[in-house]
């Protein structure tokens, strides 16, 4: 038989149970963070269960931790208590731990790839939602909540539905205007916040084979917000030649040429599919309060066809037929799990090479974690980037959620690599686009919102 990707990593991990009831998935890895680990940790202690293999687990923290200078000097007491408790928990259980100045502190989504942890075939959650992250290397991850994760720490497995597989295959080739982020945007626009519910999305065609490992950690990473529990691309020489050399990946042929066969058979059978062509689309922003209201950037903004686009609206204070590209911007923002590896920061320095940042709008660039910061540093983006006005700060999730000192403030609107518009979601009462690094650069140096193309 013939079997999709999703189908050989299920048959390889789960075990059927009685008709009606959940498989037993064994999960081969867990990352943690301090935002959503402790109260798993706590009911592990409370049970006095210990973690089954902390060897196959990873901690960082980076919700909570500050991006300044000075980020050793943490002000709230709620994420100074996040922060010790899981590396107390780590140190107890003998979880690997990565703290600020590790060498490899950052998002959870960011450096757990780059360590080479995140490999083809494999089952990996956290207790983060955007773990579908790791899904462009072949691996089925996907967030789970905190109960779920004190059952996963303690026994290495969980119980679960096998998910019908969707296909998205997109055909021809992005225009070098757009990027990955373009790419999802346009298609969680398409299906809505809800259209892939109780799916996991195998992206495919010959659009994504010409992408990076990095733009697919992009596409990957936004699945759920079309309601999809996780996305994922079957692995190649690409994916291989990415994970060649990395701490973790093991540097054999033999694991090469077994990664390679975790890729979805030729004509295997999908729940649904749907089909794309791109060579035409255009690069993306956001104008409402969801991923899914989103439109071209040379296009305006629409008419409220529900009520809840008349409440975005409202919120965001904009008007029908309003021209997306008159949206004046107060602040731009580069970085998250999204779109903060240094592919996304060459692009931006490209942008900002003997530019100056309009004098109106604050602009923070923040890697995506410890090495990205280094790698940064020795190619010179970071003068780049202050030269232009930018702000280049240190590692963490920073602008992304208003879980640290990096905050929009209320009634700012802010143009963002990030992957959420929800309300208040960069700060109380602040206003957000999403777009791509290219859209960002281009947005902060004009003062309003502006993709650097005209179509």
């Amino acid at each position: 038989m013939k079997r999709n990707i999703v189908d050989k990593i299920w048959q390889q991990h789960a075990i059927p149970t009685a008709s009606g009831h959940p498989d037993i998935l064994a999960i081969d890895f867990t990352l943690l963070h301090e935002v959503t680990s402790a109260q798993a940790f706590a009911e592990l202690k409370e049970r006095q269960l210990t973690v089954n293999r902390p060897d196959r687990c990873l901690a960082t923290i980076d919700h909570s931790i500050p991006t300044r200078p000075d980020r050793h000097r943490v002000d709230d007491p709620k994420a100074i208590q996040q922060m010790q408790t899981l590396k107390r928990h780590c140190q107890e259980q003998g979880i690997p731990f990565h703290d600020i100045d590790s060498g490899h502190q950052g998002i959870v989504h960011v450096m757990g790839p780059e360590l080479g942890i995140t490999q083809p075939g494999m089952t990996l959650v956290c207790g983060d939602s955007h773990t579908a992250t790791h899904g462009a290397f072949g691996a089925l991850a996907f967030g789970i909540g905190t109960s779920t994760l004190s059952h996963v720490l303690a026994t290495g497995a969980l119980l679960m539905h096998k998910p019908k597989v969707m296909q998205v295959g997109f055909s021809g080739q992005l225009p070098a205007h757009c990027e990955a982020k373009d790419l999802i945007l346009r298609l969680i626009k398409e299906l809505g916040v809800g259209g892939a519910n109780g799916h996991v999305i195998e992206y495919t065609g010959s659009a994504i084979q010409s992408l990076s490992m990095e733009a697919r950690m992009t596409l990957c990473n936004m699945s759920i917000e079309c309601g999809a529990m996780a996305g994922l691309i079957s692995p190649d020489t690409t994916t291989l030649s990415y994970l060649k050399g990395r701490p973790h990946a093991p540097g054999d042929s033999e694991a090469c040429h077994q990664w390679l066969q975790w890729a979805s058979d030729a004509d295997c059978h999908y729940d649904r599919v749907l089909r794309f062509d791109v060579s035409d689309w255009q690069p993306m922003v956001t104008w409402g309060t969801n991923p899914a209201q989103a439109t071209a950037t040379h296009e305006w903004v629409p008419d409220a066809q529900h009520p809840s686009d008349q409440a975005a609206l409202t919120y965001t204070q904009l008007k029908p037929q309003q021209a997306i590209q008159d949206i004046t911007i107060d602040w731009a923002f580069v970085g998250s799990c999204t779109n903060g590896r240094i592919e996304d920061l060459r692009t931006v320095a490209s942008i900002l090479q003997n530019q100056r940042v309009a004098g109106h709008v604050t602009m923070y660039i923040v890697p995506g974690s410890e090495q990205v910061h280094r790698q940064a540093v020795a190619e010179g983006l970071d003068q780049v980037f202050r030269n232009a006005g930018a702000d280049f700060r240190l590692p963490g999730c920073s602008m992304c959620l208003a879980m640290n000192d990096d905050v929009v403030p209320a009634g700012a609107r802010c143009i963002s690599t990030t992957n959420r518009n929800f309300i208040g979601r960069q700060g109380t009462g602040s206003i957000t686009h999403l777009a791509s690094p290219t859209t960002v650069a281009h947005s902060a140096i004009a003062g309003h919102i502006k993709s650097g193309v005209n179509p």
